[in-house]
């Protein structure tokens, strides 16, 4: 039996396809970036269409490149942009509506009807999420309420809900499957992550119909074959999971107290803690890590908005710099006299503060503040985002007993050793930056290959993470708390209320 596997990892700006070998290395790789779409402020909206033509072109690119054909494919794995969602038609598969973004902030209105309704506690006990416009299920509800009839057709079971993975799935096996799996469930603000199940008393609160929604599998499951007509012969999916959640499984994090930072568009640390479902006091979020043979196993996430988006900013907005990777060599000739901070809450700020209002602002400027200092500015804040959640973190999870935190990082701003060696120093704790960087999409081929039989399990996948190299903290400790104090200050400064 053939052990290659297909791994279908559909981010935020682009669409990748990646055939791993029998050994788990990267065969063959194929990326299309789709257009973002942003009709008012703070709305970020994708073209349904456009995600499903780029991920078909990226897996017969992959599968070509591999000199492989889809006989040799033993499985597809699915990772996704986990709270992105979009609604479609039964009978034709058409969206009727953009898919709304993750970092969408248009429900923002609603949420706050509900918080000051005195739901949110009720939302939080159930999902271990709280009520902001990240999450899927106030995406649905709009979508519902003002795109004409769609709430009519919705009660009539005429459409089908879901987040990308959800409608991916629908698509590649030619609709006869309409699943997603615990992990982009429990994102949803309508998954009861200790029942394991939709939460009837959530869809009524926001209005969406039980019928709308997808069956609930494990991370490792069957999801269908794809239809022959695409690849020119089935492929059984046998593997989906969130983007963080598949990150988590590919840095190999399966004990408590791992923990896993992915550095992409946004940020997003995830403490894996076991069978224990934290409540946090912190505004952390309590999700699932994964579900695998019907056994749920929990972590803490935090979630930051702006990451590689802030680099991406000081090359676009502010055409400080002509490619992103060179934000690392600027900002190493930074005047190390000036403290220039930058609070990148363009789209609000996420945990722990969890301020929709929030928006970006730099303090500190001098007259000699130039790219330099913006650049530096940029990816410290990522690093002192980074620091505010390890921090919540060990306040909310008692089994960390006071060990010494070891982070293991990925995305593509890990590249960059001044990047790592600044979080280093401003967590005041290693870093370790693996030698394969694609742990999403590994991730998501182990939750595949796994189920296919022709991958090893977690204890044999395990021992195969190997380092790349060890950041560890230099800088002075006044230093460091000084920065830290400074940071604080700045984000007090920018919050709404």
């Amino acid at each position: 039996m053939t052990s290659n596997i297909l791994a279908i990892d559909q981010g935020t700006t682009s669409s990748r396809a990646i055939v791993f070998d029998g050994d788990m290395k990267i065969a063959a790789t194929g990326q299309q970036e789709f257009t973002q779409h942003y009709p008012a402020s703070g709305w970020v909206e994708h073209d349904p269409e456009e995600i499903w033509a780029t991920v078909v072109a990226t897996c017969k690119a992959a599968i070509k490149k591999a000199g492989l054909t889809a006989q040799d494919i033993a499985a597809i794995g699915i990772t996704n942009q986990r709270e992105t969602v979009v609604i479609w038609d039964k009978v034709t598969g058409k969206a009727i509506h953009n898919a709304i973004v993750w970092q969408d902030r248009r429900t923002a209105p609603l949420c706050q009807k509900l918080k000051k309704a005195g739901k949110e506690p009720t939302f939080t006990r159930k999902t271990g999420l709280l009520l902001d416009p990240y999450f899927s299920g106030t995406k649905i509800a709009w979508i519902l309420d003002n795109v004409k009839g769609a709430r009519k057709r919705a009660e009539a079971g005429e459409l089908l809900a879901g987040t990308i993975d959800t409608f991916l799935i629908w698509r590649l096996t030619g609709g006869k499957v309409h699943a997603t799996d615990a992990t982009n469930a429990s994102r949803t603000l309508l998954f009861n992550i200790a029942e394991n199940k939709w939460d009837d008393e959530l869809l009524k609160l926001l209005r969406v119909p039980a019928g709308l929604l997808a069956q609930v599998k494990d991370c490792a499951a069957d999801f269908g074959k794809t239809e022959k007509s695409l690849f020119g012969s089935e492929i059984p999916i046998l593997g989906v999971a969130g983007d963080q959640q598949a990150a988590t499984i590919g840095q190999a994090c399966f004990e408590p107290g791992m923990m896993k930072s992915t550095y992409g568009t946004g940020c997003f640390a995830i403490l894996n803690t076991g069978a224990d479902m934290v409540r946090s006091k912190n505004r952390l979020l309590t999700t699932i890590a994964y579900r695998l043979g019907g056994k749920t196993t929990y972590a803490l996430e935090g979630s930051i908005f702006i990451a590689g988006a802030a680099v991406q900013w000081l090359r676009d907005g502010a055409k400080m710099i002509s490619h992103a990777a060179k934000s690392g060599e600027l900002a190493a000739q930074a005047d190390p006299s000036q403290n220039v901070y930058l609070v990148p809450a363009f789209v609000g700020l996420g945990a722990p503060h969890w301020d929709a209002d929030a928006r970006g602002a730099i303090f500190g400027l001098t007259r000699n503040s130039g790219p330099a200092e913006f650049a530096k500015a940029a990816l410290e804040s990522v690093a002192f985002q980074t620091r505010d959640l390890l921090d919540a973190m060990k306040k909310d999870w008692r089994g960390h007993g006071g060990r010494k935190t070891v982070l293991r990082v990925d995305g593509g701003m890990v590249a960059s050793d001044w990047t790592m060696q600044c979080l280093a120093d401003i967590l005041d704790a290693p870093v370790d930056r693996p030698t394969v960087l694609e742990t999403t999409a590994l991730g998501a081929a182990w939750l595949a290959g796994s189920k296919a039989g022709v991958w090893p399990k977690a204890r044999d996948f395990s021992k195969r993470w190997a380092l790349d190299r060890r950041f560890e903290p230099l800088m002075d400790e006044k230093i460091r708390r000084a920065k830290i104090k400074g940071w604080h200050d700045a984000v007090r400064r920018t919050l709404s209320a």
